[in-house]
């Protein structure tokens, strides 16, 4: 795409919610495709601790951030505290939560917002499996609502809701199709950004570099792994990776690039009954796909609506719904995952341990094994259970109880659990090292804490996407993507005396 290229911008690379404060400010973002979603990925360093696996990273390339399956999830509030970040604990940052959605799935709740730009709803359609799902874990469930507009039935995300939405404004504009190269500075200033066409989005367009300036402001904002690749390139970072790449360095920052966090996911496959609903149809492109469609374009309701999967966190207090184990729990868990919990879980009551996940259609181990005797008990309890996939199970000895194993239907609530032995519990390690995979929430690698402990940020944050975030959040990460880009939004409205109020 051809774009004329103004000579400056009061701001480069900053969002949409700063044009709504002030729409007389020239913005300008870059994007590296167009308004289409894409993922690529990245392959991860063989791994001893992953049986020599070498896991597949997925990076996000997409205007306003990539929202996976819609899923609507808020980190326990001990996860921002831990942050030890002022200006960033929880406190401060629920009236920005409230601030920034509009949530109609119960009215009234003092720590949820109903005016904000992003929708949260129960969406238009449900699966009854899923249901089953809820009913399975009984006394200790929660599912969690989805970023869905309840009346149109449209995903409500960032690229709608603070930029799509400001068309009118000719002072913001997005050109797609651009590879940030680096910042370009000015004693030290950041006073530009030098891009080319992006190789992927646009592999026929020129390579030839231009310069853009920015008379206020450049804010990086590429993700976790754009981000710190961006600084390194621009001569921030560590000397030994600048020096081998062949970068000037103009800032030692040892931090950039480093902390990368995400969350272990892992997937097992189970049996159900041939009369139940899943989305396996709309996968496979069979005709209900476009019934499907039809339906959604009509009236916003439809299996398009629904989100892919029901998340529940659950503990094994009645008044808890997330997944903590109880003190007999505990006792049988690896004890390489006490150090673990004293440090992170056993004074944070409100930190869930594992969120298990129902899809229609080291130390970290340890919650893993222990996540898959407790789902695999919930699902042998639903209505339209018929027993378990072998080859995406643990290959269990010949003749265990644990055995995998097709079903005419669930046992019994009340039934007792499986009994693993120790050469079941082996089974399950390995087979959690052969498959685990990340949960597309990177995060981390401009981390906003001190630089004596590797830091890239600090309070008064340049970069505002899940990059900065120090320690991982349990739960879905867009929530917290929102919630950063609106207090960095306040925090650039108050340095250029902007009323963002």
């Amino acid at each position: 795409m051809s774009h004329p290229i103004p000579s400056e911008f009061d701001i480069v690379f900053a969002g949409g919610r700063l044009a709504a404060y002030d729409p007389s400010l020239r913005i300008l973002i870059l994007e590296a495709v167009p308004t289409s979603t894409t993922v690529t990925f990245n392959i991860g360093n063989p791994s001893p601790r992953l049986n020599g696996r070498a896991p597949i990273v997925p990076c996000g390339r997409c205007v306003g951030w990539r929202l996976m399956f819609m899923v609507y999830t808020r980190p326990p509030a001990s996860d921002y505290d831990d942050w030890e970040t002022n200006g960033w604990e929880s406190e401060s940052l629920i009236p920005l939560m409230k601030k920034l959605e509009t949530y109609e799935v119960q009215p009234d709740l003092p720590t949820h917002g109903y005016d904000g730009p992003i929708k949260v709803s129960s969406g238009g359609c449900k699966v009854g499996i899923c249901d089953e799902f809820i009913q399975a874990v009984a006394n200790f469930w929660l599912m969690y609502k989805r970023y869905i507009d309840g009346t149109t039935g449209r995903r409500s995300d960032a690229a709608h809701h603070y930029v799509y939405n400001q068309a009118h404004n000719s002072n913001l504009q997005v050109w797609d199709g651009k590879l940030v190269k680096r910042i370009i500075f000015k004693d030290k200033r950041a006073v530009g950004v030098e891009f080319t066409s992006d190789p992927v989005s646009c592999p026929d367009a020129d390579r030839s570099s231009s310069i853009v300036r920015a008379s206020k402001l450049v804010v990086v904002s590429a993700g976790a792994f754009g981000s710190p690749t961006i600084l390194e390139r621009s001569g921030i970072g560590a000397e030994a990776i600048l020096k081998r790449c062949g970068i000037e360095q103009l800032v030692n920052l040892p931090g950039v690039g480093e902390n990368y966090q995400d969350h272990n996911l892992a997937i097992v496959p189970y049996l159900a009954a041939d009369n139940v609903v899943t989305m396996d149809a709309l996968w496979r492109g069979e005709s209900i796909l476009q019934e499907s469609l039809a339906q959604w374009n009509s009236s916003g309701k439809s299996l398009i609506a629904q989100k892919l999967v029901q998340v529940i966190t659950a503990v094994a207090s009645i008044q808890k719904i997330k997944w903590r184990p109880d003190d007999e729990e505990l006792k049988a868990m690896d004890p390489a995952f006490q150090p673990r919990w004293k440090e992170f879980f056993q004074d944070r009551p409100d930190k869930p341990v594992a969120i298990f996940t129902s899809f229609a259609g080291p130390s970290d181990i340890v919650p893993l094994d222990f996540g898959y005797k407790k789902t695999r008990e919930v699902f042998r309890r639903m209505a339209s259970y018929r027993g378990e996939v072998a080859a995406g199970h643990p290959d269990f000895p010949e003749g265990s109880a644990a055995a995998c194993r097709e079903a005419s239907g669930p046992v019994d609530l009340n039934a007792p659990d499986i009994v693993y032995t120790a050469e079941d519990d082996e089974a399950i390690n390995q087979f959690h090292r052969d498959i685990v995979q990340t949960a597309w929430h990177s995060l981390g690698t401009c981390a906003m804490k001190p630089e004596a402990d590797q830091g890239v940020v600090d309070a008064r944050l340049d970069v505002y996407d899940m990059s900065i975030v120090p320690l991982n959040v349990g739960a879905n990460t867009y929530s917290t993507a929102l919630l950063i880009g609106e207090r960095a939004a306040m925090i650039i409205a108050e340095e250029l005396g902007i009323n963002c109020i």
